[in-house]
């Protein structure tokens, strides 16, 4: 892949976008490392998404993130994937290069980032996730190729569940249902929420009697970046918790660095990130 002039446009493309903290944060990067290029939000339905391909390809842009729901389509409209975005079957990052459109899968390594950070005993624990999806497949390569001992993915629909991991095929991954989960939930050291429930309101994704089953040293994870009432519960039973947040900003520091070719000024980046949400109450 060619290097790329660091001179452009790039922006975040999803429906919808104005919510996103993304260009606080990347905006917050490219100033401070003097980088002439405007982040911007491409709010793009579903309709629009070939002209938006046309876009991408007339060379106005260097490059774009990539948001719900319309990962899996660019997984399937670039001309060339990394490994990881093939495992993980989405692309969240985009790198134009001549009219050539280079897909990659930051938020696997955003991800497993976040838990580096704090010295997560991958080799050592048993992970829960719950639901099946777009994100839950993401959470669950970063864990295998953080080298996870055992990841169990707990779904309301065991089918979905069992998809996930014959598509990803390695013998630690096992399912169950998502209230089974509560079972073996003792063994666990990070449970993470990976479905949306809880983004917009108080609901759970299981029943809370899982925050008394786990071990006081468990991490509780919701992959949003709120407090969210998954967050609470774990709280209120002693767990440590930890948001959607520090993914988010190590996924676009990974973007900033493809894009760029430079390391990219992560702490930066996360004190305006938190800036930004904060702000917005």
């Amino acid at each position: 892949m060619a290097s790329l002039p660091n001179i452009g446009r790039i922006g975040l493309i999803g429906d919808p976008v104005a919510h996103s903290l993304s260009p606080a944060f990347q905006q917050a990067a490219f100033d401070v490392c003097g980088i002439p290029i405007r982040y911007e939000l491409l709010h793009t339905p579903s309709g629009e998404l070939d002209e938006r391909m046309r876009q991408l390809r007339g060379g106005g842009f260097s490059g774009a993130n990539v948001t719900v729901p319309h990962k899996e389509f660019f997984f399937d409209a670039v001309d060339e994937r990394s490994a990881v975005a093939e495992r993980a079957g989405a692309v969240n990052t985009i790198i134009c290069d001549s009219g050539r459109l280079y897909g990659e899968n930051t938020d696997v390594f955003g991800f497993a980032e976040s838990l580096r950070a704090k010295d997560f005993p991958f080799d050592t624990s048993l992970a829960i996730i719950l639901g099946a999806g777009g994100a839950a497949r993401g959470v669950v390569v970063a864990l295998l190729e953080s080298d996870i001992k055992r990841v169990i993915v707990a779904n309301r629909t065991p089918s979905r569940a069992e998809r996930l991991a014959s598509d990803l095929d390695d013998p630690r991954i096992s399912i169950c249902g998502i209230n089974e989960s509560v079972a073996i939930a003792s063994e666990a050291c990070l449970l993470i929420n990976a479905t949306s429930i809880g983004w917009n309101d108080d609901q759970l994704p299981i029943d809370p009697i899982i925050f008394s089953s786990v071990d006081a040293s468990t991490l509780a994870y919701d992959l949003t970046y709120r407090k969210t009432n998954f967050l609470q519960q774990a709280e209120q039973h002693g767990l440590q918790t930890m948001d959607g947040l520090a993914m988010l900003v190590h996924q676009g520091a990974r973007s900033f660095e493809l894009w760029t070719a430079q390391p990219a000024p992560v702490q930066i980046m996360l004190d305006a990130a938190v800036t930004a949400r904060d702000s917005r109450g």
